[in-house]
């Protein structure tokens, strides 16, 4: 589907009018051939190349745990990383507020390093902060470099002034080859605006899915500022595909949109069992040429 097509299709989805109708308009977001989880994409100017799908590893994560954590325990969730990467999946989206490190370190145990690529997210502001960060995030993930750190959840439109420590750290990181990029998660349309007109911005990880649920703002105001990010050459990584869980009842046509989005180079979903794992890598291909 052509950039303006889709822009102005999914202006329709503000709040929850597109997937409130009785039928999702498949023919508007099928491709001409099938897309896959496994499919490997560049990550805007990165240069980084990923699996269109990543393992989400935070579900309601907070207080340094998640569903993922929760649920399966060490050697579970390490195990599902294993088996990602098995079926072609190979980005692990962790972060220190999900306590998602140490699985990581296991699953290394027999991952080879450089058939993963590791993004992880720091609330760190000033550069003690972040320099400690750094060291300890490759402690507990047993890895000596780190793909992508992103700068978790901005709020403010403010936050380059705010975590200009950091940022200047991530960037002497970069240099050093200790990481590959860098960038920001978003929970406000604010902070994305802002991080759409940041130079130092990488990568960003922004909501999306076509209802609108639980988005920094609605799909028609979301949409160009992504836009403007893809056209600057940053990285765009999709998030709240499912809406936190509130789309299961409609995976496919939320599968679907996000596959035909022209804003977006890949996305991340967090399974929370090696059968939605599998589940969801089969649904990808069928559902990105329903018509």
């Amino acid at each position: 589907m052509k950039r303006r097509t889709f822009l102005r299709n999914g202006s329709m989805a503000g709040g929850a009018a597109l997937l409130g109708a009785a039928a999702f308009p498949r023919h508007l977001y099928a491709a001409a051939k099938e897309k896959a989880a496994q499919d490997v994409v560049t990550l805007g100017r990165t240069g980084i190349q990923v699996s269109r799908l990543f393992q989400g590893t935070g579900t309601d994560g907070v207080g340094k745990a998640s569903n993922q954590t929760r649920g399966l325990g060490l050697q579970g969730l390490a195990d599902l990383l294993r088996a990602g990467v098995d079926h072609g999946v190979t980005v692990w989206d962790l972060a220190d507020q999900y306590g998602t490190h140490p699985h990581a370190r296991e699953a290394l145990k027999t991952v080879a390093r450089d058939k993963v690529v590791i993004l992880t997210k720091t609330h760190a502001s000033s550069e003690k902060e972040m320099r400690a960060d750094l060291d300890r995030f490759r402690q507990e993930i047993g890895t000596d470099r780190l793909d992508i750190v992103l700068l978790h959840c901005m709020m403010s439109a403010d936050w380059p002034k705010e975590k200009a420590g950091a940022m200047a750290v991530l960037a002497e990181a970069k240099e050093k080859g200790t990481i590959r990029a860098h960038g920001v998660s978003c929970h406000d349309l604010g902070a994305l605006k802002t991080a759409a007109a940041t130079d130092w911005v990488d990568v960003d990880l922004a909501r999306l899915n076509p209802a609108g649920a639980i988005m920094d703002a609605p799909v028609s105001e979301v949409l160009p500022v992504l836009a403007e990010m893809k056209q600057k050459g940053k990285g765009v990584i999709g998030m709240k595909i499912l809406g936190a869980g509130r789309l299961r009842n409609r995976v496919d046509d939320a599968l679907q949109y996000a596959l035909a989005s022209p804003v977006l180079d890949c996305f991340t979903i967090g399974a929370e069992s090696q059968r939605e794992l599998t589940d969801l890598i089969a649904r990808i291909p069928k559902a990105s040429v329903r018509a």
